[in-house]
């Protein structure tokens, strides 16, 4: 799997960045703001067929994510966090013919030009209204099935080991791993798409312990605990 799957209790990875803004430059609002109007107008919500938009594509979270964790590892850690979400939301666009890559490519070099000339004014209310509305009532995973769990409450399990795939919702500190169900979600839970290694479809969430020992030997505190929400494809009976 890819490092950035994988990089929970790795020593000397990289020094660590404590940068507490939020947004760093300017330009990071806006492409926060592009994201949420994106998924504020995904065409898997039922609102958004009234919307007159020109945006008909599948957007989430998973989306977003899928395009980092996809990136070359020495690109994923050599760029920001909004300039990861720059880059795939715009390949995303030029992928999906929204834009090509040289109408993209003459824009930024008129904003590089003249970084202080005023941008777009426009807007339809009726799309930010959609969007207000998504971020006020969000967009639930959980799904009306009925699904019985396949573990219990005090269950020992050991978390799988899948092939890797482009995104993948498992830490990949916690493959082959022992823990202990703590919790067990009410109901069932899908993923925006199928990942390729087992998640998608609705299926039970569990919270999962695991004595840090566990993971990561010696190197941690005695009877410390770490708490991880899984889905069931990700678990099965131990060996």
């Amino acid at each position: 799997m890819k490092l950035q799957h994988y990089i929970g209790g790795i020593e000397g990875l990289a020094p660590s960045s404590f940068e507490k803004r939020v947004f760093v430059q300017p330009w990071e609002k806006r492409i926060f703001g592009i994201h949420v109007a994106m998924m504020g107008l995904s065409n898997h919500l039922d609102a958004v067929k009234a919307v007159p938009t020109r945006f008909k594509s599948f957007w989430t979270w998973g989306h977003l994510r899928k395009g980092a964790e996809g990136m070359n590892p020495f690109d994923y850690f050599k760029y920001r966090y909004y300039e990861k979400w720059l880059g795939g939301i715009s390949g995303f666009f030029v992928e999906s013919g929204y834009v090509s890559k040289e109408e993209l490519d003459a824009k930024t070099t008129a904003y590089l030009e003249k970084p202080d000339a005023p941008l777009p004014q426009g807007g339809e209310p009726a799309i930010d209204d959609q969007v207000i509305e998504y971020l006020r009532i969000g967009d639930s995973p959980k799904c009306d099935v009925d699904i019985q769990p396949k573990f219990k409450l005090g269950d020992v399990i050991t978390v799988r080991n899948p092939p890797p795939t482009e995104h993948c919702k498992l830490p990949g500190y916690l493959r082959t791993k022992k823990g202990v169900v703590d919790v067990v979600y009410p109901g069932a839970y899908s993923y925006y798409f199928p990942t390729g290694d087992g998640v998608g479809d609705p299926m039970p969430i569990y919270n999962v312990k695991f004595d840090s020992h566990e993971i990561w030997d010696n190197l941690t505190e005695p009877k410390t605990w770490i708490y991880v929400q899984i889905f069931e494809a990700y678990l099965e009976d131990p060996a």
